[in-house]
């Protein structure tokens, strides 16, 4: 079904590629049934949208597709997202109506990532399952691990001249958006990439960056 001329349009030629953006979706609003999914056009000749998603555990999750977007950058409800890609269908979708103020994070930027190192995808999912098993013995007071938990480096890596401490948060982030998998093969890795203030996770299904240091608060 077509959007609406005061809607955006998203449109996905390719039902494999629906199917990939409606599990990306289907997760997020899992995690979060108030989310919202920010799309964006990469523009030029590139064909290709990015989704983002601003988890819960401070750490944004992205997933391309092969598609495009009008306008190039818009942030649209998750569950009216979910529902035009799995029950209206079709590859001229109506996202929802535009939520832009609901996007409160900075994106990283697109070009200027520096490989670091890869990591064993098993190793890396085995760490995710401990983290879950101690936060699950360590929640506060709203059911939730403590910050201070999820802050902790479980990985440090070094490469291309960058040494990046990988948090908790991270691994959860990767974890519940589903993105290494129910089973991860021998040979599957995690990419390390950063820049001087971010950091990002590539996997199998998905990708999470997080800023590497804490932003300094303004001092009026």
């Amino acid at each position: 079904m077509p959007a609406r001329a005061d809607r955006p349009e998203l449109v996905i030629p390719e039902r494999a590629e629906r199917d990939v953006l409606g599990a990306f979706v289907a997760r997020a609003v899992r995690l979060d049934a108030q989310a919202v999914v920010r799309l964006r056009d990469r523009g030029g000749d590139a064909g290709r949208v990015d989704a983002w998603f601003a988890t819960p555990f401070d750490a944004l999750a992205t997933r391309s597709v092969a598609g495009r977007i009008q306008p190039a950058d818009v942030t649209v409800p998750g569950n009216e997202l979910l529902a035009a890609l799995a029950v209206v269908g079709g590859e001229r979708l109506d996202p929802g109506p535009p939520q832009d103020l609901m996007w409160r994070s900075a994106l990283p930027p697109g070009k200027g990532w520096q490989h670091v190192d890869d990591l064993p995808g098993r190793v890396v999912a085995e760490l995710a399952e401990r983290g879950v098993a101690v936060a699950r013995e360590n929640t506060g007071p709203q059911g939730t691990p403590p910050a201070s938990l999820l802050d902790q480096p479980v990985l440090v890596v070094s490469g291309g001249g960058f040494e990046v401490k990988i948090p908790l948060r991270c691994l959860f982030a990767m974890s519940g958006m589903g993105f290494l998998g129910a089973e991860v093969g021998e040979d599957e890795i995690v990419r390390v990439g950063a820049t001087d203030s971010w950091l990002r996770l590539d996997a199998r299904f998905g990708a999470v960056a997080r800023r590497r240091h804490a932003l300094l608060p303004l001092l009026v």
